[in-house]
């Protein structure tokens, strides 16, 4: 089968791989029909990140299940799904508390053995506790598939985001952030009921993005600017703020944007040299919480608003290439010339 690989920094390349099999009676094998580059991806073609050379890249898998183990009893060949950027058994303590992503059994799709989403097909362990089966009536719904897509990872952390910041009914949000993650961060917002939703970034195209998903006011300015712009607008700074970047200056920008006794969702990969920012949390008394998003737990509620029309994430694809035009979708995103790219592939 053919598969993204990582050659090194800058550099995606697509190479003939050995087609992933049934190892283990928990295991599903699964064509993957569609998958997406995700802003995270960028911090290892970039070079900010290791990543050992010769792995499959990709964590985002929506596609048709082509073989289960004995054991697997969710879903069964032929079935369409899709899998958060994490797999997770379903079943131990923390799966059941909703913290998918701290699953004892599970992993993430980059670690050793796992394998790349972005490939023709892809094996998943524990596909009980991790595949998201989609309603027959859906499976062949290009809108609706491509729709669910972001369900994968985007959306669901855009949620965390939202859900770790107390965004309730009535509330004034600060979205930090106007990649994929943060256009879903403001999807969110508005979903759970905010009232106000200051969307901060630096892209006309993707803040229009922001407005059109449900953003009240805009905050396009930089550095000091920005942050005094943010308070003004919120009168001396927000309650609900969602980091959605993980950069050095983006947490600094909520820890002076959020109002005392306030609360920080953050869900961008921390990326900083200095932790200075948490004193000011310190002082405030705010709440800092976060991490990377139990997607899974998400999942089941997000689909149905998808399923219902009330929920669409998809214009935060504004490229799609097939499984050969991954390397120039990596370099469109890291241009800044694409919100997020998604890969379909022929089924």
């Amino acid at each position: 089968m053919k598969a993204a690989v990582y050659g090194g920094t800058g550099d995606i390349r697509i190479e003939e791989r050995a087609k992933p099999e049934i190892e283990s009676p928990t295991d599903a094998v699964v064509r993957v029909t569609h998958t997406a580059i995700c802003g995270s991806d960028l911090w290892f073609y970039s070079g900010d990140d290791e990543h050992e050379e010769g792995t499959p890249v990709g964590h985002e898998p929506m596609g048709i299940v082509e073989a289960v183990g004995d054991a697997v009893r969710h879903v069964r060949p032929g079935d369409r799904v899709f899998a958060p950027f994490a797999t997770s058994c379903g079943a131990c303590e923390f799966c059941r508390k909703g913290l998918h992503t701290s699953c004892v059994n599970g992993g993430f799709w980059d670690q050793p053995g796992m394998g790349g989403a972005q490939a023709e097909l892809l094996r998943v362990p524990h596909a009980n506790g991790t595949l998201v089966r989609v309603p027959d009536r859906y499976a062949n719904d290009e809108d609706t598939l491509e729709a669910l897509l972001p369900l994968t990872d985007v959306m669901g952390t855009g949620h965390h985001a939202a859900v770790s910041a107390g965004v309730e009914a009535g509330d004034t949000a600060v979205v930090i952030g106007d990649g994929a993650v943060g256009l879903c961060g403001v999807l969110a917002a508005k979903r759970l009921g905010a009232e106000r939703i200051v969307a901060m970034g630096h892209h006309e195209d993707r803040l229009a993005l922001a407005e059109e998903f449900g953003a009240t006011d805009i905050v396009s300015a930089h550095g000091a600017d920005a942050i005094e712009e943010a308070q003004a607008l919120t009168g001396g700074g927000a309650n609900h703020v969602l980091e959605c970047v993980g950069a050095e200056s983006a947490l600094e920008t909520a820890a002076q944007v959020v109002r005392p006794g306030g609360e920080i969702g953050y869900v961008g990969v921390p990326h900083v040299d200095s932790s200075e920012f948490v004193s000011q949390l310190f002082v405030k008394n705010a709440s800092f919480t976060g991490g990377p998003a139990p997607v899974r737990a998400y999942a089941e509620d997000l689909m149905a608003d998808v399923l219902q029309g009330t929920l669409d994430p998809s214009p935060i694809f504004t490229k799609t290439v097939d499984l050969d035009g991954v390397p120039e979708g990596y370099e469109a995103m890291d241009e800044r010339e694409a919100v997020k790219v998604m890969v379909k592939i022929d089924e």
